[in-house]
């Protein structure tokens, strides 16, 4: 496989670096702190059009070839994991409603999703059901021609600032989607504060008390919210968390390379010591190794080919683990600097930890691999047999 880009989109890929060398990392530390993301800053992303980047041409966005994303990803991430949180739930969002909306959906909110007028969330998770989110509990009735929802949510990426939601909730024992505007009676947004990473992800709790929308606000069918539009939303999820990982682990190791090269210990600089060199040698080897599984997963993507499910999961759980140990070995070699909260390490340290729960936990993404793993074995071994035969 070749994993090259464009001309074009290497000149795309260049302006993305430089808005996130001059904008993103030299602020990142500080809206961490202030447990809240720059607006300005999302006014450029939506400016430069990257909000909606994966949404379909008709409906003003560009569908941006999937290598690209990725190193879109891979670039916040190295800087801000708080802020790749919107793309990847913006993005959520825009898939979602691109694959499983009705014409008049995608008319009334791919437009302004698309321009960054809009900003959506996916609200999914609840106190009691995360991973096991097939058994979410929030409740749909139908009233007349509406809805009526009753429940809470948690930790809502963005949610505190999202215009409109994708709520998956039980109608008729079926979980089901339905897109819920920020403005509806009944919705009411509490902002989260004093998590472990993500601060500035501007998470929030929905809770949801008799709020009643229009019958044409069900995304799909009755029974399509787990299996059908957030499986949909889950595996744009888990591409953009893993490229992100990716991009985290690389800031650790940057840091990392940089520190050792100027502290010195026992009379030389620490990167010549080897204990040092074989902590640098597995960051580097992991995550180039990281980077190419997501290359993988990006190239399955362009192709439309079924394996991407598996390969992406792959690439979210390699590549989130790694960045886990290798933003605790950062913090290792950089010492009491790392355990400053002046330091990004310190921050990549914290935001690690929880890519490895987001979007499909470690172990969520360990059953998916092993699943889908024996049954190509299986499919394998019964095509040899027939060959034999």
């Amino acid at each position: 496989m070749a994993f090259i880009l464009s001309d074009q989109n290497q000149q795309v890929l260049a302006d993305m670096q430089q808005f996130v060398r001059e904008q993103v990392l030299p602020n990142a530390g500080s809206w961490d702190q202030k447990e809240s993301m720059d607006r300005s800053v999302i006014n450029t992303l939506a400016e430069k059009g990257w909000l909606g980047a994966l949404a379909p041409v008709e409906f003003g966005g560009s569908q941006m070839d999937p290598l690209l994303w990725g190193h879109f990803c891979e670039t916040i991430g190295g800087a801000s994991s708080s802020l790749l949180g919107l793309p990847t739930v913006h993005g959520m969002v825009i898939q979602s409603l691109a694959r499983w909306g009705s014409d008049e959906q995608k008319a009334k909110t791919l437009p302004g999703l698309s321009t960054g007028e809009m900003l959506g969330a996916f609200a999914l998770t609840e106190p009691e059901y995360g991973s096991d989110a097939g058994n979410i509990q929030m409740q749909a009735v139908r009233k007349g021609d509406t809805f009526c929802l009753s429940g809470r949510k948690q930790w809502i990426t963005y949610g505190q600032i999202a215009n409109i939601f994708i709520v998956v909730a039980r109608l008729e024992d079926k979980p089901t989607a339905f897109i819920v505007p920020r403005e509806t009676d009944g919705l009411n947004v509490e902002p989260v504060k004093n998590m472990l990473g993500f601060r500035a992800a501007e998470l929030a709790n929905l809770v949801l008390t008799d709020c009643e929308i229009p019958a044409d606000a069900m995304l799909g069918q009755p029974g399509f919210g787990f299996s059908h539009v957030a499986g949909t939303a889950l595996d744009h999820g888990r591409f953009c968390i893993a490229w992100g990982c990716v991009g985290l682990a690389q800031g650790a190791l940057d840091a990392s390379v940089a520190h050792a090269l100027e502290r010195e210990q026992f009379g030389k600089a620490i990167s010549e010591h080897q204990l040092i060199q074989e902590l640098l040698a597995d960051m580097m080897v992991g995550t180039r190794a990281a980077r190419g599984l997501c290359e993988q997963a990006a190239e399955l993507k362009r192709e439309g080919d079924p394996r991407v499910i598996m390969e992406t999961s792959i690439a979210k759980y390699f590549a989130s683990t790694h960045a886990a140990k290798v933003s605790r070995d950062a913090v290792q070699i950089l010492g009491g600097r790392g355990c400053s909260n002046n330091s990004d390490v310190e921050r990549f340290f914290r935001d690690a930890k929880v890519m490895e729960i987001i979007e499909g936990s470690s172990q969520i993404q360990q059953l998916i691999i092993s699943r889908h793993g024996i049954m190509q074995f299986r499919k394998d071994r019964r095509l040899r047999e027939k060959i034999k035969t």
